[in-house]
């Protein structure tokens, strides 16, 4: 009894301290908004904080609906049926998740402009007189296209996931019992996903609350674009902190309503005989309109805005030097992957932690992590250097005695970077942890304690095998987002440190979107690796 309260002690212990470590930089904001009040929050108050809510609001809200119905509905046609260009499929549907939506509003706006490819199409060819006005894509519709076509990845992802683990018996009971492929979809599939599916909403929502490339780029006012206003344009930290603070509590307000929709329902496996669903060939017409469904969605959300990019590469070709993007290859690999590899650590740990304790208080710290996803980039640096720039200065006297000559050795170095990641980006590897363990649930590891195993060691033993694919999946997903994080990496980077995403921004905030296509490209590129390494991992997992 004394052996296993002292396993349970170190996970305890553990995630605990990862908990607090991760929301301290939050505090900053949280006790920012009980500071006095000056005349530009009174005045946002009064007049525009409605206007932010608002357009918050609709954005999260069409392209949650949106990237739920297109990401549910392709995870379905993966793992249930079998028509041509599927094994294609299965993996490439991924793909639009290695291109940041930033680069997405450049690249389709310049597509649908005035000397975009459309409308010159259209003019010099079919000699159309045309309102340019109809092809605007720089509003909130325009907006909701780009963040569904590069965000629904999430819902498509996690979702595919858990029905291709599924047992088949679930399904096949519901044939037997004489309904329809569209029944069984609404009353069955639905239901018995709705965890990976609120998971990769939220992720969604969080991401779009956070963004800031498209929306400003489109001359949209959200949370995010304010501010970014009130910091850098008025120079007023203390009301953008308060901005910030009421971004926290929409996100805690959705993070509820996830809670509440999840209920306390689980869809685990009961029994060790698991199989993963038949496949139902879909011939003929069939066939060919889901065939023609998932490259129509990988067109508009890959394979367009790469052409286009590619375009815009073979025109400036050789006006950038190759070696320099060597080094920002590198740069971005090394960061991406060792704050990825971290995240998933962690959140096994806090994840395990969660499911191990009961109580409302064990349910509820793990929560607290996902906040920093909901912070501004921006907002977090300033809270890290804060931290970093507190423990440079309480480590001062060991940095003497080691010889160095500043006393500022932390805030300067990459720690101070993949610290900020973390705190960033946990919220997507723990959500991808937490649906893997809500999947296997916990009779096996009741199993295996009952055999006088410890928890560590049917942690390692039991559980860790059976995760193999929710941990990939998260690394990927975890991977791909620091390779694109713009913010973060702009304001922490040490000195001469670029990445691929930042010499992107630099060049396309510079009006140069063809210079900034090669950078670009090369993100993708190596996103897509990881992507198609993910998947040939995950065969034989899922088939």
């Amino acid at each position: 009894m004394q052996r296993r309260m002292a396993n349970l002690n170190v996970w305890t212990v553990s995630a605990v301290g990862i908990i607090i470590l991760l929301f301290l930089p939050n505090l900053t904001i949280v006790t920012g908004f009980f500071t006095p009040s000056n005349d530009n929050w009174e005045h946002m108050k009064e007049f525009v904080l409605w206007n932010f809510v608002k357009t918050s609001l609709i954005l999260i809200s069409a392209t949650a609906v949106s990237t739920i119905f297109i990401g549910l509905s392709l995870a379905w046609l993966i793992a249930q049926y079998q028509f041509p260009l599927r094994r294609f499929l299965k993996w490439a549907l991924i793909l639009p998740l290695s291109i940041p939506p930033f680069i997405g509003a450049y690249t389709y706006h310049g597509i649908f402009n005035y000397t975009g490819v459309i409308q010159t199409t259209l003019r010099e060819d079919f000699g159309m007189k045309l309102n340019p006005a109809h092809f605007d894509i720089m509003n909130l519709p325009g907006a909701i296209f780009i963040y569904t076509m590069f965000l629904y990845p999430y819902v498509y992802t996690i979702t595919h996931v858990f029905l291709s683990q599924q047992s088949a018996s679930l399904i096949e009971s519901t044939r037997l019992l004489g309904k329809g492929p569209w029944r069984t979809f609404f009353q069955v599939v639905i239901p018995i996903s709705r965890i990976s599916i609120i998971a990769g909403a939220s992720l969604v929502v969080l991401e779009v609350l956070n963004d800031y490339g498209v929306v400003k780029y489109y001359g949209i006012q959200t949370f995010t674009t304010a501010i970014f206003q009130t910091w850098f344009g008025l120079g007023d930290i203390e009301s953008s902190i308060k901005l910030a603070a009421s971004l926290m509590g929409f996100v805690i307000l959705i993070l509820l309503i996830e809670k509440i929709m999840r209920g306390k329902r689980r869809y685990s496996y009961a029994t060790t005989k698991v199989r993963p669903l038949s496949l139902i060939p879909l011939t003929g017409w069939k066939g060919f309109a889901a065939a023609s469904y998932g490259l129509f969605v990988l067109s508009l959300g890959f394979f367009i805005p790469v052409m286009q990019l590619v375009d815009w590469t073979i025109l400036t070709f050789g006006t950038i030097p190759m070696e320099e993007f060597m080094t920002y290859v590198r740069n971005s690999v090394g960061v991406a992957g060792i704050s990825a590899s971290l995240i998933i650590i962690l959140a096994l740990i806090v994840g395990n932690f969660s499911r191990l304790v009961h109580g409302r208080l064990a349910k509820l710290l793990p929560k607290l992590t996902v906040l920093g996803y909901s912070i501004p980039g921006a907002v977090i640096a300033v809270a890290a250097v804060t931290a970093f720039i507190a423990l440079d200065q309480f480590l001062a006297p060991l940095y003497a005695v080691a010889g160095f000559e500043t006393t500022l050795v932390l805030s300067v170095s990459l720690v101070l970077l993949i610290t900020a990641y973390v705190i960033r980006f946990f919220a997507i590897g723990f959500n991808s942890i937490e649906t893997g363990y809500d999947k296997i649930g916990t009779d096996f590891r009741d199993a295996s304690r009952l055999l006088g195993a410890g928890l560590t060691k049917t942690f390692f033993k039991v559980d860790m095998p059976m995760l193999k694919g929710a941990i990939l999946s998260g690394f990927i997903l975890v991977f791909i987002d620091v390779l694109k994080e713009i913010p973060l990496t702009l304001i922490l980077r040490p000195f001469n440190f670029d990445t691929l995403s930042t010499k992107a921004f630099q060049y396309a905030s510079d009006e140069k979107i063809m210079e900034a296509s090669q950078a670009s490209l090369l993100i993708i590129g190596i996103s897509a690796l990881a992507i198609v390494f993910c998947y040939k991992f995950l065969e034989k997992e899922l088939d």
